[in-house]
């Protein structure tokens, strides 16, 4: 049976209470399971862990960043490595951003124009030019298997004449992304914009859809808003959606976020959360989180969570991770990465799982029952 072409998005099997399906995109990299947390990568590498580990985990997709990738190392030097994927030593498949969002969070060094996005380095302070055209061919140079197109991600609140603005940038960028060359077997998603206005939502939604992308991106969601408006975002955006491309929820990643999100259709998901938390000392676990740098496991025996098959909960305990923490050892840092992140698969293993059975709605209700935000075992 010949493997389906880059693109081919296959769903397996759906929920009827509610949005929430499984599936299978197929990249030039291989399959990617539906719905999926992509590890971030932003700089070529998921900090402290290496490519053997990521696909010890089961990771089939990770994610990259243009804006920083471009910065440094540059082009010239991914190009001459051949693309991301031989450059950072990783077989499976690569989602890059398309920088948007870090130019437009350089709100004090950039200006907006209707061709683009003039900045300032803050690594050097030399003078840049980000536009859909220069984003794209970026991504082609990378070879990502993904490639999302240029857009304007308006901040949290933003007023209705800025998110309209916002919409008429992101979809006039979005026909010249379309226009540019594509790396072989890469992908084009387009992001829908439009804050919480349901009409530009929905007008973002339409248009982009009649363009034709390979997959779609509520985007504009997890930027300072409460959580009640990013499932507000979902809900604005994702009914607008074709049913047979895979949607993707940019920048979520809390697991009840990201649980909730999937009931609301969504197929996709990236986050710096279960990384950034672990240099912090966070543990993530089925039931919430917990610090374990507080003083309560100063002497604890236990692994970061009982009953998890990972590497760090079979090898160390909470009190040794906890002093490493303390005396600013990497492999710490390196351990609780590692778990955090093989709670995270593990989690959505359990939900395609769940929806593969037919029991995504008991699984939901008590997955959200069990898993809080602070662990019990942590007294505040």
């Amino acid at each position: 049976m010949p493997t389906p072409a880059p693109g081919t998005f296959e769903i397996t099997a759906r929920d009827p209470a509610s949005r929430a399906r499984a599936g299978v995109l197929h990249t030039a990299h291989g399959p990617v399971e539906t719905p999926v947390f992509m590890p971030v990568g932003t700089r070529g590498t998921v900090k402290t862990l290496t490519p053997e580990d990521l696909e010890g985990l089961g990771c089939r997709i990770l994610l990259g960043n243009t804006y920083h990738l471009n910065d440094r190392p540059g082009m010239e030097v991914i190009g001459a490595a051949g693309g991301l994927h031989r450059f950072m030593g990783w077989n499976r498949a690569i989602l890059t951003d398309s920088g948007g969002f870090q130019v437009f969070s350089l709100a004090r060094l950039r200006k907006v124009t209707d061709a683009g996005v003039q900045f300032q380095s803050p690594t050097d302070g030399t003078a840049h030019f980000l536009g859909p055209k220069e984003a794209m061919a970026i991504q082609r140079t990378l070879g990502s298997d993904i490639a999302m197109a240029f857009d304007e991600c308006p901040p949290y609140p933003c007023p209705r004449e800025y998110a309209c603005q916002a919409v008429d940038r992101t979809l006039a960028w979005a026909v010249s992304c379309l226009e540019a060359p594509r790396a072989d077997g890469q992908l084009f998603f387009g992001i829908v914009q439009g804050g919480l206005e349901p009409d530009l939502r929905r007008r973002c939604a339409r248009e982009l859809v009649a363009m034709g992308f390979d997959g779609y991106a509520v985007g504009g969601v997890s930027v300072g808003e409460p959580d009640e408006l990013i499932r507000k975002g979902v809900e604005l955006s994702a009914p607008h959606l074709p049913e047979d491309r895979p949607r993707y929820l940019m920048g979520v990643g809390f697991l009840e976020q990201m649980v909730e999100a999937v009931a609301g259709g969504i197929d996709m998901f990236d986050c710096v959360i279960p990384t950034r938390f672990a240099r912090n000392g966070t543990v993530f676990t089925g039931a919430g989180r917990y610090p374990v740098k507080a003083g309560a496991y100063r002497t604890d025996s236990r692994p970061l969570e009982e009953g998890c098959a990972c590497y760090a909960c079979r090898t160390f305990s909470r009190a040794y991770l906890r002093h490493l923490l303390n005396v600013g050892e990497v492999l710490a840092i390196r351990m609780l990465t590692l778990h955090n992140l093989h709670v995270f698969h593990e989690v959505f293993h359990e939900l395609r799982e769940a929806l593969r059975s037919g029991t995504f709605a008991e699984w939901k209700d008590a997955f959200l029952l069990r898993h809080r935000r602070i662990h019990p075992d942590h007294q505040p």
